[in-house]
């Protein structure tokens, strides 16, 4: 049970703005290197706002150019699996992995590509299944330990059917990336934020109200009316990130996208309980009966046509539970975050018959549709949606944020670069891949150049090679880490 903290002291030696993931990561990363006076500032409980809205999965599956997101991310779930060993699990990792699937022919090329350049990026070996013979070998239902990395595509119709008799008849290939999966966030979450309390970190119920600046570094941060002098702040306010930058006079180039998912019990079990996480690269066009589409005509016709790629599940809870969790982002136009965050009142639908093209199974709910529990938060994004983990221009001050879409996976690694350059620490050569100062480098203002206007780049988009990452023609491998 937390314990809320009146602050008996004024001065600390760093305050964190935000109890979210990130926030906590921090804190626990900075007691790991022997900074122990830190107070955690949050006006509401720690891992209530978006932090527990999550699908808390975790990957290593990411994109290009250079390897700084697959180097990152490989450091973060050392980390995990660091954490699990010590708490004997206590937060139910595995590395069922993520199963992208398409029925489009002109696609398994694609997707062979794609595990060759994230095998090139340091992902894992790639692996081609091209016959029903070929030696694929699938993913435990638990655990983490003795698994491979990298990724398997199975282009072997039989095979596939073999081991995901569940997909569409007509999927044309499967790529299984394999160091991921998913976890308990709430319970890493805990772990971390009790083991820094353990440390000495203190928790403080409040709003930061003001950042007080003297000379050109910090100074002090007001909340509840009152100040707590200190020389360095860290901004890990999530959706509010640029809300507190601007406390400091500084203006972080992030934009913030609502993101939903939906729970419930798969009564008709549409979903296996083994199944990993499962994606489907296609676009979609519903399956609306006539009248249907006549009655949507008038009031939907947003739903008509062909929806965007990406609807993506997995099953929720052990072997024994029913729940199942699916997501569907087809709406990904920047927002100013607030809440209570009201949702598409089709959502739950649209995805149940979104899903239903993976697997067939779930048109049997088009009749009836289950009780679903819709929730969701914020994905706060850079441009290029690399986080930010490191100084900021105003001496004394350091960002956690922008972790849109993957903050429990990545928080680990985020709050321990914050911690290093807190504490003077050698850094790890992708380390300036996730400052600020990256905007300032003239080749990676060049390379977003080339992006153009903010695109939104979805997970399955991670790796193409005629298009790395949507950041231009394919470039040579093993190159500058930016």
């Amino acid at each position: 049970m937390i314990a809320w903290r009146a602050m008996t002291s004024r001065t600390t030696e760093v305050v964190v703005c935000g109890a979210g993931i990130a926030g906590i990561a921090t804190a626990y990363h900075l007691t790991r290197q022997g900074v122990t006076d830190v107070v955690l500032v949050d006006e509401r409980p720690p891992l209530s706002l978006t932090s527990d809205k999550s699908t808390e999965c975790y990957r290593n599956w990411w994109p290009g150019p250079g390897d700084a997101m697959v180097a990152a991310m490989n450091r973060s779930i050392d980390l995990l699996e660091e954490q699990a060993r010590e708490t004997g699990n206590v937060f139910r990792l595995n590395r069922r992995g993520y199963l992208f699937a398409t029925a489009d022919p002109t696609r398994v090329a694609r997707l062979i590509a794609a595990a060759e350049e994230a095998e090139a990026l340091g992902a894992g070996r790639a692996r081609v299944h091209a016959t029903a013979s070929s030696e694929y070998r699938p993913a435990p239902l638990d655990g983490f330990e003795n698994q491979p990395a990298g990724a398997d595509v199975v282009t072997d119709a039989a095979l596939i059917h073999r081991h995901f008799p569940y997909l569409a008849d007509d999927t044309a290939a499967v790529l299984h990336a394999r160091r991921c999966g998913w976890f308990s966030g709430q319970q890493l979450g805990m772990y971390m934020l009790e083991r820094a309390r353990d440390k000495g970190v203190r928790f403080v119920s409040g709003r930061v109200e003001r950042i007080a600046t003297s000379g050109g570094r910090v100074s002090g941060v007001t909340l509840n009316g009152t100040t707590l002098d200190t020389p360095r702040v860290v901004n890990a306010a999530g959706p509010f990130l640029a809300r507190v930058g601007r406390m400091l006079g500084v203006e972080l180039p992030v934009y913030c996208e609502g993101h939903a998912k939906i729970a419930f019990a798969d009564t008709l079990g549409a979903m296996p309980r083994e199944a990993p996480l499962l994606i489907w690269t296609d676009p979609v066009r519903v399956a609306w009966t006539e009248d249907e589409r006549a009655a949507l005509a008038a009031s939907r016709p947003d739903v008509l046509g062909e929806l965007p790629a990406g609807v993506h599940g997995r099953p929720e809870g052990g072997a024994d539970s029913p729940i199942v969790l699916l997501l569907w982002t087809y709406d990904l136009d920047p927002v100013e975050p607030v809440f209570p965050m009201s949702f598409d009142p089709a959502y739950a639908e649209l995805v149940i018959r979104g899903m239903a093209r993976m697997l067939p199974a779930f048109a049997r709910y088009a009749d009836r549709l289950p009780r679903a529990v819709v929730d969701g938060g914020y994905y706060t994004k850079t441009r290029e949606n690399r986080f930010l983990a490191g100084p900021l221009p105003v001496e004394g001050a350091y960002v956690c944020g922008a972790l849109g879409g993957y903050g429990l996976m990545a928080s680990n690694v985020a709050g321990e670069l914050v911690a290093s350059h807190v504490t003077g620490r050698a850094l790890p050569p992708y380390a300036a891949a996730f400052t600020l100062a990256r905007y300032d480098d003239p080749a990676y203002r060049a390379l977003l150049d080339r992006l153009g206007p903010r695109r939104p780049r979805r997970e399955y988009e991670c790796h193409e090679p005629e298009d790395v990452a949507g950041l231009g023609p394919r470039r040579p491998r093993r190159e500058k880490t930016w």
